[in-house]
């Protein structure tokens, strides 16, 4: 029989879980962690044939860092774990068309309003998430910078190593109420605080990372960055995670005490 405390912090224990998990993965399958803001096409102080040609390398699968990285802070890029975005017109031209308006008086010459934009998103191959990152760059020569490196592929495999002790937890957690018995919530608990430092670690790995490479290429002058809402999503599941472990942890830990004293007054 289970007391109602031990029942309530299950219950509560499992929707945090169930939150944690459903964030999680919102954030590792979009693309807004990072977000760059820069001057528009039509003023950009480079020509439109320099930013066509980032577009179509952008999309290329032997893109290297630099080039994908220059067409993100350039190009209102965002940056997940799988994704890379650029926002981009949807006709071919990089400028606005004149337009000549014939009055009795004199001709005018007016602008048409801004083109339309759409997201063009390149996901990252498996390949691409475990490539070596150079001392510079793009520059394959430079050295191998071991920081980086690793610092992306935990970013990469952080958050799939934490959903998958949720979904282990999960199971041990389905086979203790078949077995109606808490003590396995203490393996499900433990196993919740190291999805929780799993998924903290994602953002601290990403966001090193994402400083390291800003130490290592220039922003372009007019170019702005912030962390997208994938990032806080990612961020937030964290805590849920850890709490859902404390409540876990709490319930068999405390169900064992009970029931140590009450086999021991039976006993007496």
């Amino acid at each position: 029989m289970v007391d109602n405390r031990y029942a309530t912090a299950l219950v509560i224990g499992s929707v945090l879980s169930l939150l944690a998990c459903v964030y999680l993965s919102v954030a590792m399958g979009t693309q807004h962690w990072y977000q760059y803001r820069s001057l528009p096409p039509s003023n950009d102080i480079n020509n439109g044939s320099d930013l066509q040609g980032l577009r179509t390398e952008f999309t290329t699968e032997d893109v290297d860092e630099k080039t994908y990285s220059d067409a993100l802070f350039r190009l209102n890029g965002t940056l997940g774990l799988w994704w890379r975005c650029i926002l981009v017109p949807k006709n071919t031209h990089w400028f606005r068309e004149p337009v000549t308006h014939s009055t009795t008086s004199s001709p005018s010459v007016s602008f048409v309003s801004e083109p339309k934009l759409e997201t063009k998103c390149v996901a990252f191959t498996l390949s691409q998430q475990f490539k070596t990152k150079y001392e510079e760059p793009g520059n394959h020569n430079s050295g191998e910078h071991l920081l980086r490196t690793y610092l992306w592929r935990s970013q990469f495999l952080l958050p799939l190593v934490s959903v998958g002790l949720v979904f282990l937890g999960g199971l041990i957690g389905v086979c203790a109420c078949l077995c109606r018995s808490l003590t396995p919530t203490l393996g499900v608990g433990v196993l919740h605080l190291l999805a929780g430092l799993c998924s903290l670690g994602t953002v601290c790995c990403f966001l090193a990372g994402m400083d390291l490479l800003h130490n290592k290429l220039e922003l372009p002058e007019g170019v702005t960055y912030s962390l997208g809402w994938s990032l806080y999503l990612a961020l937030i599941s964290s805590p849920l995670q850890i709490m859902a472990a404390a409540l876990f942890l709490w319930a068999a830990r405390s169900h064992r005490k009970n029931y140590t004293r009450m086999i021991a007054y039976r006993v007496a």
